[in-house]
């Protein structure tokens, strides 16, 4: 069976990476109906998270994330096709004087980002614009495919921290003076998070970014890469540094409320699909 996905995974990379870029778009617009065909629970989450947060508009919104899904893919796809000579076609800087600010510290920058927008392009193409960087990922369970997504994220000269184990080498890093990419919008555990405030429902989310930030003394930088439809390419935008209080449970809650911030403005490029609030407070019932 993994050597199967993997050669599926083969085939989906080469058709969107050799085909004109219009048409590669609308292949993968199709791949990606497909899973949310084949999986229907993925598009009840969705529904289910933005009835929770309050949108209106949630089958539009839904949608709108797959289609940005459907981006993101091809964007991954034509990693090797993007160079430093090409790069400003797929995405320009917003906010870049907020990393340069916090990187001038000189005791390194942690990057809060998340499942929104384009993840992989933003720290693959930071690494052309300015220097690469370091970014924390858990492996994908089938080995070759994990092999092919690594050794296309190093592509532009970042390096991958493995998530098991990634305290150590976040610090190093860190120490380095280096950037280091981390998602922080996952469910987690209580032994592993705490309960903070997400779209006006309680969410467990890891404690373990903002400790090392109070551990290095690196700035807590937020930044995602969003589709702009105006200018047919993405916006990397870096918002000014969280300035940490030392606080585990509000300095957390302060790195996520600036997500939710962002989020609020582009609903449809934020990964919905996710059992974010998974995990419930002790004597609440579950949601999903």
């Amino acid at each position: 069976m993994k050597t199967v996905e993997y050669w599926l995974a083969r085939f989906v990379l080469a058709t969107l990476s050799f085909t004109s870029l219009s048409t590669a778009n609308a292949l993968a617009r199709s791949y990606v109906r497909l899973i949310d065909l084949a999986l229907p629970r993925l598009r009840r989450t969705a529904l289910k998270n933005l009835e929770m947060a309050g949108f209106a508009g949630r089958e539009r919104i839904t949608t709108g994330v797959f289609d940005s899904v459907a981006r993101l893919v091809v964007t991954f796809a034509r990693f090797p096709q993007i160079t430093r000579d090409n790069v400003a076609e797929w995405i320009r800087y917003e906010g870049l004087e907020n990393f340069q600010q916090a990187h001038a510290r000189g005791k390194g920058v942690l990057v809060a980002t998340g499942h929104f927008g384009n993840w992989e392009l933003s720290a693959f193409a930071h690494a052309y614009l300015v220097a690469p960087m370091q970014i924390v990922v858990r492996p994908i369970d089938n080995p070759r495919i994990d092999a092919l997504v690594e050794s296309r994220r190093e592509l532009s000269g970042n390096r991958a921290i493995a998530k098991k184990d990634a305290a150590r080498g976040i610090l190093r890093a860190l120490k380095a003076g280096d950037a280091v990419g981390v998602l922080i919008d996952q469910n987690t555990t209580p032994d592993q998070g705490v309960f903070i405030d997400f779209f006006g429902v309680k969410a467990c989310a890891g404690s373990a970014f903002v400790k090392l930030a109070h551990h290095s003394g690196a700035a807590v930088v937020p930044g995602y890469a969003l589709w702009s439809d105006k200018e047919g390419r993405y916006v990397l935008h870096f918002e000014p540094a969280v300035e940490m209080t030392g606080d585990v449970q509000q300095d957390t809650q302060q790195v996520h409320s600036r997500l939710e911030t962002a989020i609020r403005k582009n609903p449809d490029q934020w990964l919905w699909i996710h059992r974010r609030w998974k995990t419930r407070p002790p004597g609440e019932a579950a949601i999903y």
